[in-house]
């Protein structure tokens, strides 16, 4: 993976020409510890963090900023970027693209990557039956749920739904429970509606059938 890939590409910034106390309104508003300083030309020129505005003396952005920024491009791979905010003790690093900033990498976007990448690997490594014993598990726990004619099998990560619905909101809900369990690859919904009033039967829109009377 590369920066690209993990970046916060709206990215606040301050001018350098603005006050020490329109960066701690900013940096207070957003909950950010730093801003990247950017000069009339759209350039880059520095970084103004909550120690610059408390410790520093000067009236403007420019007067206090760190000018000399460490930076990488999107195409820089997430473990030199790692190994720079860890060993220059820094949070984060503006991304230049030609000399402009197209967005910011910090230590919790590494972090959420790699947490990414443990539950994918996670996921690969579920048997099938882990996962419908999961799903399974979830749907025990609905009041919703219809407790008969419904069949849930799973092969190769995908779930396979079988049975009878009274309420179409019920297929709905029968997908995401199948959907947002680890390991599922692609849910397949073979569920039959049967609307109570009339009787008309309605196979799931992945069937494409028209409906029917009973």
């Amino acid at each position: 993976m590369n920066v690209s890939e993990v970046m916060t590409r709206n990215v606040i910034t301050i001018k350098e020409d603005s006050t020490k106390e329109q960066a701690a309104r900013l940096l207070a508003r957003h909950r950010i510890s730093g801003l990247p300083v950017i000069n009339k030309d759209g350039n880059v020129v520095g970084v103004v963090t909550e120690y610059d505005v408390i410790a520093k003396e000067g009236q403007s952005v420019g007067d206090i900023m760190t000018r000399g920024i460490i930076s990488v491009t999107p195409d820089t791979d997430l473990d030199t970027a790692s190994h720079i905010l860890v060993h220059e003790r820094i949070r984060r690093l503006p991304v230049l693209d030609q000399g402009k900033l197209v967005g910011i990498v910090s230590r919790l976007d590494l972090l959420r990557a790699l947490l990414r990448t443990i539950e994918a690997e996670r996921s690969e490594d579920r048997s099938d039956d882990d996962i419908r014993e999961q799903i399974l598990a979830e749907l025990a726990k609905a009041a919703w749920v219809p407790r008969d004619g419904l069949s849930i099998s799973v092969k190769d990560g995908v779930v396979d739904l079988n049975g009878v619905i009274l309420e179409e909101k019920e297929r709905q809900a029968l997908r995401i429970v199948a959907e947002n369990t680890p390991g599922v690859r692609a849910v397949e919904d073979h569920l039959v509606w049967i609307e109570p009033v009339s009787g008309t039967v309605f196979d799931s829109p992945q069937d494409q059938r028209t409906p029917t009377h009973r």
